[in-house]
């Protein structure tokens, strides 16, 4: 067997013994389709308040120059689907990715040892890991690589399990067999488009300025009233764009004991976040990725989300 032959099928190996569903292999080289499209989005504002978006452009399309030397990009998605919602109807929401501890700890511990796994049935292997924590464009190395499609809403489904994954990479100096992409199976379908409380989505666009987990997670300004009211109960992130999508009948349950919800979590009533204090909030989401809103900002798009729905002018007026 060639080099090349056996080190993949060591790589496919090793992410499914480290509990990744999905591993797919794209060459390192820079992303030409994504760089038209990735400076729209920014010219047009479209990444809201987030301004780290338009640092490392180059980077962002060329994983050679985050990664010296690296040859290879190896794309992972791991679950964490969880059908569980808050019991009480009138209850805050949150995310489903943040009911346990944070993922970013959990998968990049795994990552580590994917890598450490590799130098010690391959030998020298140079590289990085990645899990939502540098200039990366996740999306479209995992399109690219044949985990699945960016769809409507420009999250990743997989025609196998939908889109409750998290998105991970090595990109390593190592030459591997590349996959190749799928093609696109949303077809006319808009439910997405459709259910967006605040029409945030485009076909294949999402206006982050108007995103809920934008509005709620990354925003450091206090929400404007006028679109508060719109968010159907979601204290932190928002689900609804994957809740309504076709594709996301096929999920399966995670299998990762970290990501069970925090104790009581998915018991809380609306009047039990209403008296959340600092100090339960501390203990209660240590490890969660709930703390990267903290509290300050946690109580208050609770008070603006269940406050009044501003009047709306007469026609007198």
């Amino acid at each position: 067997m060639e080099p090349i032959t056996r080190h993949t099928r060591i790589v496919k190996q090793t992410a499914a013994r480290l509990g990744f569903q999905f591993c797919g292999i794209s060459k390192a080289e820079k992303l030409e389709a994504e760089a038209p499209r990735l400076e729209n989005w920014l010219k047009n504002g479209l990444h809201g308040s987030m301004s780290y978006m338009a640092n490392h452009f180059d980077k962002r399309l060329d994983p050679r120059l985050l990664v010296p030397g690296a040859r290879t990009v190896i794309s992972l998605l791991y679950n964490y689907h969880n059908p569980e919602i808050a019991e009480a109807t009138d209850a805050p929401r949150i995310s489903r990715y943040a009911y346990g501890e944070d993922y970013h700890i959990v998968v990049r511990e795994k990552l580590f040892e994917f890598l450490d796994s590799l130098r010690s049935q391959i030998g020298e292997v140079h590289g990085r890991v990645f899990v939502d924590s540098a200039p990366v464009l996740e999306k479209a190395w995992a399109a690219r690589s044949g985990l699945g499609w960016v769809g409507k809403h420009t999250n990743l489904i997989n025609k196998e399990q939908g889109s409750w994954f998290f998105l991970a990479e090595l990109i390593i100096d190592l030459p591997l067999e590349a996959d190749g992409p799928v093609k696109d199976y949303c077809g006319s379908c808009t439910r997405c488009i459709d259910a967006c409380p605040t029409a945030a989505i485009t076909p294949y666009e999402v206006d982050g300025s108007k995103c809920i987990s934008h509005y709620t997670i990354e925003l450091k300004e206090q929400i404007p009233k006028n679109e508060s009211h719109k968010f159907e109960n979601w204290l932190f992130g928002c689900d609804i764009c994957q809740e309504v999508c076709p594709w996301n009948r096929f999920a399966q349950r995670h299998a990762e004991p970290r990501f069970e919800p925090v104790s009581g979590l998915l018991q809380m009533s609306k009047n039990d976040w209403q008296e959340l204090t600092e100090e339960v909030f501390g203990n209660l989401f240590r490890k969660s990725p709930l703390q990267r809103t903290g509290y300050p900002k946690l109580k208050e798009n609770f008070s603006l989300i269940f406050s009044p729905a501003p009047m709306q002018p007469s026609g007198n007026d």
